[in-house]
């Protein structure tokens, strides 16, 4: 009996030592740190997310807004330039006046959309040049009948139109911003209601296709023997070249300017005079 309490006694010692070298053999390593994010901890991370996300966005993602660009719509005034002006320039006042109305309203609709600097050299130059030609005829139906538009007191300095914030006057028109865009051509596009000027253009100038009408008009001038008597070694100008000349001079003389524009090959020695200008109403 003695001894077979003494192997029984061994046999538990044997399996508790064993069952402690299972239990040390499985015992886990180290716990990782484990983060419990509560509601709040979340909502927390989500503003901070916004926060900085707002702050330092993500360039690539974020598709850039381009506003369309507005430009003058001169449809208006081409209708009344093919309604009251002829092929040769002739301007049909008396009928112009009892229309006036719609003349009004195209200048007074120039204020809406004035040149800004996203706008092409071209269509800065079609509005401009439009205006002009309009608050001429304008200054003209305002005074009618006239026979000249010099009987009209200071008639370029006349500031009956308002663009925007500012009042202006031919003078500006021609000499502050037509003048300083460096194209000689707009002297035989802006007309100033006389016989000796250059044809009044019955068409509105456009952007798309203003390097022709400009090209057109300059012809027309030159090979108009009213304005402009040329031949190979003598020269009979219009005034306007007179009174511009720094302005064809931006690319070479006055003769390397006509001879772009004149079926006549000029020479450069030819003998240069000036036609007396005919200051009578373009009618």
């Amino acid at each position: 009996m003695k001894y077979t309490i003494s192997i029984f006694l061994i046999i538990i010692l044997s399996a508790c030592s064993g069952t402690k070298r299972v239990v040390e053999t499985q015992k886990p390593k180290e716990p990782t740190e484990i983060i419990v994010k509560t509601k709040d901890s979340i909502i927390q991370e989500e503003l901070t997310t916004i926060v900085v996300d707002s702050v330092i966005p993500n360039q690539e993602n974020i598709p850039t807004k381009v506003e369309p660009k507005k430009v003058f719509n001169h449809t208006a005034w081409d209708n009344l330039l093919k309604k009251y002006i002829s092929k040769n320039g002739n301007v049909d006042y008396n009928a112009f006046k009892n229309n006036r109305k719609l003349l009004s309203n195209y200048i007074s609709s120039l204020s809406d959309t004035m040149p800004i600097e996203t706008w092409t050299k071209q269509e800065k130059l079609a509005y401009w040049i439009n205006a002009y030609n309009a608050m001429t005829i304008d200054l003209i139906l305002r005074n009618y009948p006239v026979k000249s538009i010099k009987d009209i007191d200071k008639p370029w300095d006349k500031r009956f139109w308002k663009l925007g914030e500012k009042w202006y006057n031919l003078n500006d028109i021609e000499h502050q911003i037509l003048r300083k865009m460096d194209e000689p051509r707009i002297h035989f596009a802006i007309v100033c209601a006389s016989v000796s000027c250059p044809k009044l253009l019955n068409e509105a100038y456009n952007a798309l296709n203003l390097d022709e009408q400009l090209t057109y008009v300059t012809k027309e001038f030159l090979s108009d023997t009213s304005k402009n008597n040329i031949s190979e070694n003598k020269i009979e100008l219009s005034k306007i070249f007179q009174w511009f000349t720094k302005d064809f001079k931006q690319n070479g003389s006055v003769i390397d300017f006509l001879n772009q524009y004149s079926d006549i090959e000029i020479s450069a020695k030819a003998k240069r005079s000036f036609k007396t200008y005919d200051w009578d109403l373009n009618e």
